[in-house]
């Protein structure tokens, strides 16, 4: 290979259904795509799993010309006391040493994060919240989750969690205001946000106020013009008062220059009109809220993130 090639990394979505790679090399002061590829994830076997990424890696190899590192997103997180991996929707990872699987069967450097950091760390690097001193990616999708990134780094914390807000519990009293019930969360709390804000948790909200428990976008539909649906009226105000509630609470802890959403409520075309005003009635006086964006990436954005994750941990991609 070449003296004067780019420097290159191989990133790495994971989700429940699918695999994508997508490699990216330095030109100047951006990153370039090189080289792309989708697989359906085996999503049962582990041996099959690591064999998959395996192959993935090769033939990205194979096209860039060199061996890159790795980046990779995950869903879920890991434990960080055993190393293993935990709360995933891939039941092939729960309880695997996924990390260290993954740097010795590819022999190399793996960077990884989970995906919502993933995507957080896009939205700061060329993406939304380019250039600004510090972001919050906020997911809000099957899920709720997200990333914090300062001067375009992401701050991964002590557990290696930070940002993981949909795991906050509401307060009870604003469940009280609303006649909300305190549901289970499967991660062995009660009242996490991410069971009222994601989208199951606002088809979820639906169905509780006398809806069909429709998709947030179809929800979103009938809450406007001259036939709007009381039921969706009500679930909209409801999910925008405990939204705005959840991202006061961010605004208060990280104190972040923008706040970008990601996830398939992201493409709520109200949350960017109504949210500000939302947060800030959770907020006291002479706190601003900080503009609240759409994604520049969207759903394109956990493997670029992957690729600055392994980029921000080595800063070396030849081998």
């Amino acid at each position: 290979m070449s003296e004067h090639m780019p420097r290159a990394w191989h990133g790495i979505d994971i989700g429940g259904s699918k695999i994508e790679l997508v490699t990216y090399a330095e030109q100047g002061a951006q990153l370039q795509e090189r080289h792309r590829e989708r697989i359906a994830t085996p999503g049962h076997d582990f041996m099959e799993f690591m064999g998959a990424i395996g192959a993935l890696v090769v033939r990205a190899d194979a096209a860039l010309g060199a061996r890159a590192a790795v980046g990779v997103g995950l869903p879920g997180i890991i434990d960080s006391a055993s190393g293993r991996q935990v709360s995933s929707n891939v039941p092939a990872l729960n309880g695997r040493l996924v990390a260290q699987a993954m740097q010795e069967a590819l022999q190399r450097p793996v960077a990884i994060g989970n995906d919502c950091q993933c995507f957080a760390l896009s939205e700061a690097q060329g993406g939304a919240a380019d250039g600004l001193p510090t972001m919050f990616g906020a997911i809000l999708g099957t899920g709720a989750g997200g990333g914090y990134c300062v001067e375009g780094r992401l701050q991964r914390g002590f557990n290696g969690i930070a940002g993981e807000w949909g795991h906050w519990s509401i307060p009870a009293p604003l469940l009280a205001r609303h006649g909300l019930p305190v549901y289970d969360c499967p991660c062995g709390k009660q009242g996490c946000l991410e069971r009222y804000v994601s989208g199951p948790g606002m088809s979820r909200l639906h169905a509780h106020f006398g809806g069909d428990g429709a998709e947030p976008l179809a929800i979103a539909a009938r809450a406007h013009g001259a036939a709007a649906s009381e039921a969706a009226v009500h679930t909209e105000a409801v999910h925008l008062d405990l939204l705005g509630h959840a991202l006061a609470g961010l605004v208060l802890a990280f104190d972040p220059h923008a706040i970008v959403l990601g996830g398939g409520l992201s493409n709520l075309p109200h949350l960017y009109r109504d949210l500000p005003g939302a947060v800030r009635r959770h907020l006291f006086r002479g706190v601003q809220v900080p503009p609240i964006l759409p994604p520049r990436f969207g759903d394109a954005g956990g493997a670029r993130g992957a690729a600055l994750l392994a980029r921000q941990q080595t800063m070396t991609s030849i081998f």
